[in-house]
């Protein structure tokens, strides 16, 4: 009896073990999600077993009023989850936008610029991951601003990014903040006034080593720059003056075997720099008109879109030196099917075009080779959020709050449609088997409730 006790523990132990080491070698990957478009800032997630369907009743772990308005993502790190937002007060006396030039010299007013008028309470917010609750909520800007921004934009588009130890919240001319977990505010910086022709700021910061890059095209060019400060102390660390038009893309960090290359899209070209000191390693000829799309990266290349005007998409090869414009370098170009606002999305050897209708096209990310183009979402829809990848899938979201979850690979289908009952403008995020979407008026978190 003794000897069945003792081989039945031993058992038991080897049973445990081997489910520590499954659960730690091959159980599901979970992730942070820390900066605009996640890990590596390209929207795709690793995880999987995520539950994929829900509606305003089915499947919300929680949900959670935010206070005025905003398009930045949420970024999640640990049981942390940050978001910021703009509150819009009241008229102020004498408050108006900058003005506004165009390169030829013109004065521009936009009939749908707005904003600059009233007071503005600019907030970071930190949540619980598992239940919602607002753990701490800080006021970093108050009072009027510089510019005006289009009426669908808000003052709150950048989207926050964290290193796990501090969170960094970017509002424009408003300035850079910088946090810790416990809502302590450790340095805040000003770049002055950042003047996008009046449609407000959208690009949002990335982090290399010690250093936190801010892509700051404006107006006519004149006063364009590309920032790097050092995120321990918001110190100013490089400048490089752009001659580039105004821009709302956010820069991203290729590695290649050589080096790694800070990859800044714009209207009139495309720049790699040295991140450790902004010297410029090589450009190309840019996309067209007014780049909010955030470049992609995978397979040595790097992927850029712009939709504004005429569609237009290309593939670089990373690593080059020099002026690419017309070489080999450029490995393909595609001049149909992108968006003004929505990102393309690379998963695995497939890149994916949204128009702003929703319409989706699926290239060979090595050869721009169609395997389909301009398929449809079941309903009529406009689309500002950017795709996201997860689990063989590829999910878009419309302004109406519903998610299309559609078949990753040379396939198009449509396996479902999921909806909030709320708009969205914000990208979701994906961390801890949870996804997180922002609409208009509150942050919701899907997850499987048993």
């Amino acid at each position: 009896m003794h000897r069945q006790i003792v081989g039945c523990a031993i058992r038991w132990c080897f049973l445990l073990i081997w489910i520590s080491l499954e659960s730690l070698l091959g159980g599901p990957k979970v992730q942070n999600w820390p900066q605009w478009r996640g890990p590596n800032s390209q929207g795709v997630s690793e995880e999987h077993d995520l539950t994929l369907e829900w509606s305003a009743d089915e499947h919300i772990l929680w949900k959670t009023v935010i206070p005025g308005r905003g398009h930045s993502s949420p970024i999640v790190w640990g049981k942390r989850v940050f978001v910021t937002a703009d509150i819009e007060g009241p008229v102020l006396t004498g408050a108006k936008a900058v003005k506004h030039t165009t390169a030829d010299g013109k004065e521009f007013n936009h009939q749908d610029s707005i904003g600059a008028d009233r007071q503005h309470t600019m907030k970071v917010l930190c949540l619980d991951l598992e239940t919602g609750r607002i753990v701490w909520e800080r006021t970093a800007y108050d009072g009027r601003v510089f510019d005006n921004r289009h009426r669908k934009n808000t003052y709150a588009s950048p989207t926050p990014i964290t290193d796990g130890q501090r969170v960094y919240a970017y509002f424009g001319s408003e300035g850079l903040f910088a946090y810790d977990f416990s809502g302590n505010l450790l340095w805040k910086t000003s770049f002055g006034g950042i003047a996008t022709m009046g449609m407000g700021v959208a690009s949002s910061p990335v982090l290399w080593q010690d250093l936190l890059f801010l892509q700051c095209d404006q107006d006519n060019g004149v006063k364009s720059f590309l920032a790097a400060v050092d995120r321990k102390t918001g110190r100013e660390v490089w400048r490089v003056h752009r001659v580039t038009l105004e821009s709302w893309t956010s820069p991203v960090v290729a590695f290649t075997d050589r080096r790694p290359e800070l990859i800044v899209n714009a209207r009139e070209v495309v720049i790699s720099y040295n991140p450790a000191d902004g010297a410029e390693l090589w450009r190309v000829k840019g996309v067209g008109p007014n780049p909010v799309p955030t470049p992609v990266l995978g397979h040595g290349l790097a992927f850029f879109a712009a939709g504004a005007g005429d569609k237009r998409s290309m593939a670089v090869r990373l690593g080059g030196s020099g002026d690419l414009t017309d070489t080999d370098k450029v490995v393909w170009k595609y001049n149909k099917g992108t968006a003004h606002i929505a990102s393309p999305i690379l998963y695995k050897n497939h890149i994916y075009l949204m128009t702003d209708a929703g319409l989706l096209t699926c290239l060979d990310a090595r050869t721009g080779e169609v395997q389909y183009e301009g398929k449809r979402v079941p309903v009529p829809a406009a689309f500002t959020a950017s795709p996201v990848a997860v689990d063989g899938k590829i999910l878009i979201t419309s302004e109406d709050g519903d998610t299309f979850v559609i078949t990753a690979g040379p396939r198009h289908e449509i396996l479902r449609t999921n909806s909030i009952g709320e708009p969205v403008y914000a990208s979701m995020a994906i961390s801890q088997r949870r996804i997180l979407i922002r609409g208009e008026k509150s942050l919701y978190c899907v997850g499987n409730t048993k």
